[in-house]
């Protein structure tokens, strides 16, 4: 069939050469069209569950929220983890799915995750919240800029930010539109205790009031003859104004109720009574005669942003999951331009990520480094092949990569680094094919064959062996294309394209390159039919060959040396350096700040604020954005976002060029501590590929019911050890220290006799500082919450004041001193977080290493001491983070490593029909780490995930070399050699293509080295292929004397 496919090539010359014309014009259109991203997409497989409790504890929403959700969840088969923060008034619980369920499956996995907590929440106490469901926790915004206006409020700055949000979300190709750092809007009402006093006005009557008043009403509709009226009650606040008239009127019980107490204290008549209680029923009160009405923000607000140290508001944009996100950010540029004129002098918009501009970047650094490697192996093949065979061998590299990018266009897969990266992997051995076919040809043309005739025998003789060799290569890429893991899921484009292309390549060099062959090769000089073997007969070739028997000849020390060499390699890998996904070349910097638990996000923006200053001196910074409260948006795939903490910032950092980050840090690392004293900071790099945000974490795990105490101690008898490593940075627990609470202990017996409970007790203090919601004012689309509270001269030192609160029921006009509810006020101490992972309770301990460390270097330098240490009963040690992630992603690779190998030994037994071949090529394999670790310890480049794949890769690369050496060895024996004849003459006939591919392949990769992510990758295929070669031409003969006891100087029976 392939010898048919053959002739049809070399019988069909139009028809090829149009069909190569197509390739060439398809590539080419495909390539406009592709899909531009700078890292391919992988799901975040995370969803959150927020419940609001409010009033309630830490231990409270732990124990009657959080594990009444947790069971329910746990029921569900699709959940692979659980981790949950409990807080006062709040439950967070973070949902991680199983590695198994891919991006297409989510969504049926969050509407069954809705429907667990929807019925869960039957089983909640009342005054908690409907538990809402937040998939969208790994929802990339990667447009994002800062709308900043000097001499403008917020207010204005957010009435702007609404018409550039709606001019944006027009935009072609953009999905979403969304703000950050926008701060909820209310109506205070401040009222003084002393203006409601004697008023006969309760808490409740201005509430009621005010709800009704505002509330939406339906009075119906009216038949009037032929036509029907909607009757409209009007009267509703068109302006926070008119909440200043509305007419607070005592209730006759209110007004009874102070008359008995007036009677009771001053000994009023009756009469004077009456005439008290006509005079208090015909008096008005205005809501202006007792409040102040002051329209503003949520104090205190959630989240605030800084620009350069001014306030801000973060406009976030995202673009279409298919789309191009270089388009798109060309679009959204256009969009601001227009929108700038239209702005007031003294607003911009300063961007902060452009997701379009690091796209750009990648993809364009990956062409040229595409083009580099085209070149290289050009020239490395023009050299020794001569400037004809060299052309011949170009093109058809140039249609592989072509119609591989057709091919990427069929499957909707874009350009982005690990695409791009893959072109540049299999561009070395994109050639091998046509190398073979070529080189075979030009042998067979001197040797005194007709072009017709050479053409036909060198396709046809390997065209089998190419194509199992080929098999070969593409599934050293399988394991990755099936893992589960998220790494897997980043990468698995690997194996689609550099399976494809080299697919695409053994078609090219079966049907286009022996036509090319025919067309273009040269006559050979000096053809006089010489046999096969006179085309080997020169001085470099006796010599090899005479090298090739004395390596027989000793072939059990031949075997010793190798194997002693791959002893040597296995002992020195244990001094690589070890890391799972390296930090990425970005001009972007995070600086984490942590006050302590229970710090005023007002304390944490000023700290933010100073810190912004000092960094906006550093001349090599363009920017500097503080996210207060919260971490920032994802805009960023690879990094989580920090949750809602009111003594938490991260600012995040804008450079000239990315190699200015390093010596920021040095400038600003040591004067840290002095410019904010009260926070822990800590630098932050952006990694490649799934990160984690602590990549030392170490969980101490103890029952449901576990001693938050004991927990706490345990941890930080651990933190100590692990911080005391000279490679550790910024430790802490994840559990935060403990914060003080102000404890009122209500009295239920001074409490009942004044009518006051704890309810009435909890709003009076709640009034008297944060304030209570009254009622709600609509403007347009936007809902205001009225809130009663406490004039600012009053909330002012409240707490030096706090035994003079008046505590008053909801329902009565008469307050009572806090004193009088109370048995006492006192400030105790309590956990603000309560941690479940698996619904165990949890206290991490969380670090990284120094820049110039890894985490494996940090983990090996304390984990014995660690490990050691005495455990409390019940207590156990489990790590999460990279530790975690990494043996993650290298166990998801055994599943695709399996049938793999079997795929691989099943076309090696069709092949060769004989088992020997196949445990040859599995016993030179291992000896391929020889290169990659001594590559790795030569170039100090540390050994991780896509190191790990570069050495798989190379395997595939050392199959296909062995198997077509084998294959010509099998030739050989078939024209009546013996064995041992048959092997060295296969190995010389097979020492330029080797040579050719190793060479081709070796040096295509050096673009890589200048790239952070694929350095790794590519040392690991240097080194390997420079030992490669040598396996493949000394070891592999060797092997197959031993393995068919070819015996010294002797020739052992032909076998056929």
């Amino acid at each position: 069939m392939l010898k048919g496919l053959i002739e049809w090539g070399l019988n069909n010359r139009i028809s090829v050469y149009f069909i190569t014309s197509l390739i060439f014009v398809g590539g080419i259109a495909s390539l406009f069209f592709l899909g531009k991203l700078e890292d391919p997409n992988f799901s975040i497989k995370v969803a959150t569950v927020i419940t609001e409790y409010p009033g309630a504890t830490p231990l409270e929403v732990e124990k009657e929220v959080t594990e009444v959700l947790e069971a329910e969840l746990q029921r569900m088969g699709e959940v692979k983890e659980l981790y949950s923060i409990s807080r006062a008034g709040i439950s967070i619980i973070k949902v991680t799915i199983k590695d198994s369920y891919w991006s297409k499956d989510l969504p049926q996995v969050w509407d069954n995750l809705r429907k667990r907590m929807s019925d869960a929440s039957r089983k909640l106490p009342p005054g908690v919240s409907a538990p809402l469901v937040n998939d969208d926790f790994g929802y990339v915004y990667g447009f994002m800029f800062a709308l900043v206006g000097d001499g403008f409020t917020m207010r204005e700055l957010e009435k702007y930010a609404e018409d550039i949000r709606r001019d944006l979300s027009l935009v072609k190709n953009v999905a979403r539109v969304d703000f950050w750092g926008v701060q909820d809007k209310v109506i205070y009402l401040n009222i003084s205790e002393e203006k409601i006093k004697g008023l006969n006005i309760t808490l409740n009557t201005i509430s009621s009031t005010l709800k009704k008043q505002n509330a939406v009403v339906n009075a119906g509709s009216m038949d009037v003859e032929r036509l029907r009226f909607r009757m409209n009650p009007t009267g509703e606040f068109t302006s926070p104004e008119e909440i200043k008239e509305v007419i607070l009127v005592p209730k006759t019980q209110d007004i009874l109720n102070n008359l008995v107490k007036e009677r009771r204290e001053e000994g009023s008549s009756l009469e004077e009574s009456i005439l008290t209680l006509q005079d208090a029923g015909s008096k008005v009160v205005h809501v202006r005669n007792i409040a102040d009405l002051e329209r503003g923000y949520a104090d205190p607000p959630l989240t605030m942003m800084l620009f350069n140290g001014k306030p801000a508001i973060g406009i976030i944009a995202a673009g279409l999951e298919d789309s191009n996100i270089v388009d798109v950010g060309k679009a959204l540029d256009k969009a601001m331009e227009e929108i700038s004129t239209k702005l007031p002098i003294g607003i911009t918009m300063e961007k902060i990520s452009w997701q379009s501009t690091y796209v750009e970047e990648s993809v364009n650094s990956f062409v040229i480094s595409l083009i580099e490697s085209f070149v290289i192996v050009l020239i490395v093949l023009i050299i020794p092949s001569g400037f004809r065979m060299g052309m011949i061998i170009g093109v058809d590299l140039i249609l592989v990569v072509l119609a591989t990018f057709a091919f990427m266009f069929i499957i909707g897969e874009p350009l982005h680094r690990m695409s791009l990266g893959a072109l540049i992997i299999a561009m070395g051995m994109m050639v091998d094919n046509s190398i073979v076919i070529a080189d075979g040809m030009a042998v067979k043309m001197r040797q005194g064959k007709d072009r017709i005739t050479a053409a036909l025998e060198s396709a046809a003789g390997p065209a089998m062996a190419l194509l199992a060799a080929t098999l070969i290569a593409a599934l050293a890429f399988f394991p990755i294309f099936v893992s589960k893991a998220n790494a897997g899921e980043y990468l698995r484009s690997l194996f689609t394209i550099v399976g494809s292309s080299l697919l695409i390549s053994w078609l090219i060099s079966i049907v286009i390159t022996p036509l090319q062959c025919i067309d273009f090769l040269p006559e050979p000089a000096g053809k006089d039919n010489q046999n096969e073997n006179e085309e080997f007969n020169t001085p470099f070739y006796k010599k090899f060959k005479s090298l090739l028997n004395q390596c027989i000849n000793r072939k059990y020390f031949v075997l010793a040396l190798f194997t002693g060499l791959l002893v040597l390699s296995l002992f020195s890998f244990g001094f690589v350096r070890q890391l799972f996904f390296p930090q990425a070349a970005r001009n972007q910097l995070m600086v984490d700040l942590w006050e302590a638990s229970g710090t005023s996000i007002y304390k944490t923006k000023a700290d933010a604020l100073k810190l912004s200053e000092e960094i906006l001196k550093n001349d090599s910074v363009t920017g500097v954005t503080a996210f207060i409260g919260a971490g920032p948006p994802r805009f960023y795939l690879p990094v989580d976002s920090e949750q809602p903490y009111s003594n938490y910032g991260q600012l995040i950092v804008n450079f000239k060029d990315y190699t200015m980050v390093d010596p920021f840090i040095a400038w600003l690392s040591p004067k840290l501590a002095q410019i904010v004293p009260d926070a822990a900071g800590r630098f932050r790099k952006y990694g490649l590929g799934p990160s984690n945000p602590w990549p030392f974490e170490l969980r101490v795990l103890g029952p449901a019911d576990a001693d938050l105490n004991a927990l706490r101690e345990q941890a930080e008898e651990i933190k100590n050890i692990a911080a005391g490593s000279p490679y550790a940075t910024d430790f802490r627990l994840d559990t935060q220290n403990k914060v003080l609470k102000i404890d009122a202990t209500y009295d239920q017996k001074k409490g009942r006799w004044s009518s006051i409970d704890r309810e009435d007790l909890a709003d009076s203090l709640k009034r008297s500082h944060d304030g209570i919601h009254v009622g709600l004012y609509r403007e347009g689309k936007d809902l205001y919450p009225i809130i009663m509270r406490s004039p600012s001269n009053e909330r002012k030192n409240l707490i030096s004041k706090l035994n003079l609160v008046q505590v008053k029921p909801s329902d009565s006009i008469n307050s009572t001193p806090l004193t009088q509810v109370v048995t006492d006020v006192a400030f105790n101490w309590e956990d603000p977080l309560i941690i479940h992972y698996n619904r165990k309770r949890e206290t991490a301990i969380q670090g990284a290493a120094t820049f110039d460390a890894t985490f494996p270097e940090l983990k090996e330098s304390v984990e014995k001491e660690i490990f050691s240490a005495p455990l409390n009963k019940g207590f156990e040690l489990k790590w999460g983070g990279e530790e975690d992630s990494s043996k993650t992603a290298q166990k998801e690779l055994v599943p695709g490593v399996i049938p793999a190998i079997m795929l691989i030994i099943l076309i090696l037994v069709l092949v060769f029909n004989d088992l020997r071949p196949v445990t040859l090529i599995l016993l030179v394999i291992p000896f391929s780490i020889i290169g990659v670790t001594f590559g790795l310890l030569l170039f100090n480049v540390p050994f991780g995930f896509v190191a790990l794949l570069g050495a798989m890769s190379l395997a595939g690369m050392m199959n296909k070399n062995i198997v077509i050496l084998i294959d010509a060895c099998t030739e050989n024996l078939q024209k009546g050699m013996s064995r041992r004849e048959a092997i060295i003459e296969a190995t010389i006939q097979r020492a330029r293509p080797v040579m050719l591919a190793a060479g081709t392949t070796f040096l295509g990769v050096i673009p890589l080295l200048s790239d952070v992510f694929w350095v790794g990758l590519a040392v690991s295929i240097m080194g390997g292929l420079a030992i490669g070669s040598l396996l493949t031409l000394i070891l592999t003969p060797v092997l197959y004397a031993i393995l068919y006891k070819i015996e010294s100087d002797q020739e052992a029976p032909v076998e056929h």
